[in-house]
């Protein structure tokens, strides 16, 4: 077997046994295919079964020079993660990385949009064009619940269960999990839904797919970072700002107000608390805050 054998079965186990996301998965994969490009460039003849820690150190020091510690930190858990399979599969014996380590990266707190900022971003919408309503009813679901992109793009009709308050989310790893929806979301959807929607041509296939572009296909997740990008640009907002940086401020706005992590931890998707935990270093004013109202000895 070759690099690009073991590569495919590993992807199969990565999709199959794993159940990560198409995206995921693909980052795993350029991280591979990078370290067969260095073994190609330098004329190293050698298996996955065969590479050594010399070797492997070797492309993690060229990479060094090109991307970030976070970056780096990625690829070596990438390789680790590739590995740690072939010892798993009994292809080999030893992870050339096992003493490898991890730059140190420190903790890499996401960007937020003030309330009033997310409120001119979406009265920046020009309601007047056809993708108008469409637009507005994902940037209110994207913040109103919190969602990542992959989750809001795969909505489905089905997944709106308004009279109970709640959509269904299906995120990392295909794990299910009902998110509130409030009732400003609801209403910008049903007029998306009665006003938009049902005017397009639906693609065989998207029938149940809430978010269409116009051709009545799925969005892509490139669709939607332009759309927010374009809006930035429109109010002169001088942030570099994602589809996930509504995700950000969804989560840091519910603790400013005194949401508690656990709640957050739930809407979020997140299988670890530490993931969430983030937040509260987000905003020291408030956490002092926090201190002086409900301490005993404030």
């Amino acid at each position: 077997m070759n690099w690009s054998s073991y590569i495919k079965s590993y992807q199969s186990y990565l999709k199959i046994e794993r159940g990560l996301s198409k995206n995921t998965i693909e980052n795993y994969t350029f991280d591979l295919e990078r370290l067969c490009l260095f073994l190609t460039e330098n004329e190293i003849v050698v298996s996955p079964i065969k590479i050594t820690e010399e070797t492997v150190q070797q492309f993690i020091y060229s990479v060094s020079k090109e991307v970030n510690p976070r970056s780096q930190a990625r690829i070596i858990s990438g390789l680790k993660s590739f590995f740690s399979y072939l010892i798993f599969e009994d292809y080999r014996q030893d992870n050339p990385l096992e003493l490898i380590e991890t730059p140190k990266t420190g903790r890499k707190l996401p960007d937020t949009l003030a309330i009033e900022e997310i409120d001119a971003l979406i009265a920046a919408i020009d309601l007047s064009i056809n993708e108008g309503e469409r637009n507005r009813a994902m940037l209110e679901t994207l913040y109103g619940c919190g969602l990542r992109v992959s989750e809001l793009i795969a909505l489905k009709i089905s997944d709106l269960f308004f009279d109970e308050g709640f959509i269904k989310i299906t995120g990392k790893g295909n794990k299910q999990r009902f998110v509130p929806v409030g009732n400003l979301t609801q209403k910008y959807i049903q007029i998306y839904k009665e006003t938009k929607r049902n005017l397009l041509y639906i693609q065989k296939g998207f029938e149940d797919t809430l978010f269409l572009n116009r051709r009545g296909k799925q969005l892509t997740r490139a669709m939607l970072f332009t759309i927010i990008k374009d809006l930035a640009a429109k109010i002169e907002l001088n942030k570099n700002i994602s589809p996930h940086t509504l995700r950000h401020s969804f989560a840091t706005h519910l603790l400013e107000n005194g949401a508690d992590l656990r709640s957050i931890q739930l809407m979020l998707g997140h299988e670890s608390i530490t993931t969430t935990e983030i937040y509260v270093h987000l905003d020291r004013k408030f956490l002092t805050q926090v201190i002086h109202t409900f301490h005993p000895r404030k």
